[in-house]
């Protein structure tokens, strides 16, 4: 299926928006999630499934600075 991730077009295998980050090596509490612009709850990314044509957003934390 296709959805666009950060504005880039990616072909995915499907699934919820938790198997898309492990797929991608992503830890789930290190990012906030949109899709479709709207965030998705941490403790709904199991059960949120992902449909062709989806838009997400991953919103990574950073630390630094002073």
């Amino acid at each position: 299926m296709q959805v666009k991730i950060n504005g880039k077009a990616e072909e995915v295998a499907g699934g919820s928006v938790l198997d898309l980050l492990q797929a991608k090596k992503i830890e789930p509490q290190m990012v906030a999630v949109e899709v479709n612009d709207a965030m998705v709850e941490r403790d709904r990314l199991g059960t949120t499934q992902l449909k062709d044509g989806d838009r997400l957003e991953f919103l990574f934390y950073m630390g630094g600075g002073r």
